[in-house]
């Protein structure tokens, strides 16, 4: 795995030089970080990269995960589909066994952070331990929050008043809170295996043994099974682009262990594609990342059109391969892609289809979207400003009052 040092010729020795200053500033300190999955999705995949570096800057960064079975995941999946605006149906003595899960889970866990960093809902409610343990708590939502059902919002308001700070993704997502808010996007590390550079020969290999033929343009989504990211518009926007231009689709993702609901969402994108030999469906294990790379880099444009999204990282992975990308205009993809610059946003099918033929009809136009995306990337979504702004975070929970600005 690169060692910070190693993130010198991408983004500058000074960026490194005050990365090292401030884990000096922490060093004794430890940090706790607590979720659901360590397999799947955009959290786990940058704890996987974070807490080493964190570990090498002096900082004692930790990782544990919550246990729960199915009824609570399905339970968490509700949850998850409720803040981001889909009408769900969750009962009381769903609410109840939430709460006891996380009891349980509270019993269990050995809490050894002088900062216990909670990510997304699932854990919340182990905040009822600090009046017993003590420690600095921090409350990170990675999903979209910009209209939740009011409902679940307020059983999970009371949990999220009792930490120290808040963070969210993007402006859209900050809620009235009687606790500090930090507004703090993810990011991407440009040396991992899903964004590190590739041998052509590498590329051409994967879309080989995936029988996807290069000399032909190819639109990929590369994204879990989740009603949200909409795979079922994706195939719809590509059939309407497939009566004037000969292309293919990729559909390519994996799943988390967390959302139960993948299985039935990869089955009726199947169905959906039954019959048409240029669609691709791959169900990908998580040791994929290259083969993800390989993916992004050797198509022609990529997609991610989600429904809701809290960031959408997979945005940022492509514009750092200079692709041009169209998403859905939702969540934390705005701050990515400035419409018709560094990409394109948009909100229906029929749009998406549009902007498709755009970009295959004028390839040029389509390179430097591109490039521009890559800049914007460069610039603002790699590690090294999201490891800048947690140690400041950090910082700022033991000299309150200080002002430090990001």
């Amino acid at each position: 795995m690169p060692g910070i040092n190693d993130y010198v010729p991408i983004v500058g020795a000074n960026v490194i030089d005050e990365l090292k200053l401030l884990g000096s500033l922490l060093k004794g300190k430890t940090v706790q970080n607590i979720n659901s999955t360590s397999v799947g999705g955009g959290v786990a995949e940058i704890l996987n990269r974070m807490i080493p570096l964190m570990n090498e800057l002096g900082v004692d960064a930790r990782w544990d995960l919550i246990k729960g079975g199915e009824k609570f995941f399905n339970i968490t999946k509700k949850f998850h589909n409720a803040l981001h605006g889909v009408k769900t149906d969750i009962t009381s003595e769903e609410l109840e066994h939430f709460k006891e899960v996380n009891r349980q889970n509270a019993e269990s866990i050995f809490f050894n952070g002088d900062i216990v960093f909670v990510h997304d809902p699932q854990p919340i409610a182990l905040i009822e331990k600090k009046n017993q343990i003590g420690k600095k708590w921090i409350w990170r939502c990675h999903i979209d929050f910009s209209n939740p059902d009011e409902k679940l919002w307020s059983f999970l308001k009371g949990y999220v008043e009792n930490y120290d700070v808040s963070v969210f993704s993007a402006p859209a997502f900050a809620r009235q809170l009687s606790i500090r808010q930090v507004l703090l996007s993810p990011s991407i590390d440009p040396l991992s295996d899903k964004n590190k550079e590739l041998d052509e020969n590498y590329i051409t290999s994967v879309f080989e043994r995936f029988e996807i033929d290069r000399n032909r343009p190819v639109i990929t989504q590369i994204s879990r099974f989740d009603y949200l990211k909409d795979p079922i518009g994706v195939i719809e926007s590509y059939k309407n682009v497939k009566k004037y231009v000969d292309c293919q689709l990729v559909l390519a993702g994996g799943g988390a262990t967390d959302d139960p609901e993948g299985e039935k969402v990869l089955s009726e994108v199947r169905e959906k594609a039954s019959g048409d030999k240029d669609i691709f469906i791959l169900l990908l294990p998580p040791s994929s990342d290259l083969e993800i790379n390989a993916l992004q880099r050797g198509s022609d444009i990529i997609l991610q059109k989600s429904l809701r999204e809290g960031f959408g990282l997979t945005v940022a992975e492509a514009l750092w391969k200079k692709k041009p990308v169209i998403a859905g205009a939702v969540g934390g993809i705005p701050l990515q892609i400035t419409h018709k610059y560094s990409g394109m946003l948009t909100r229906t099918v029929e749009g998406t289809s549009y902007w498709i033929k755009q970009i295959l009809n004028s390839p040029e136009y389509g390179k430097k979207l591109g490039i521009n995306g890559y800049e914007h990337i460069k610039n603002n979504y790699l590690l090294t400003r999201h490891l800048r702004e947690y140690f400041l975070m950090f910082l700022s929970l033991f000299n309150e009052g200080d002002i430090i600005h990001f």
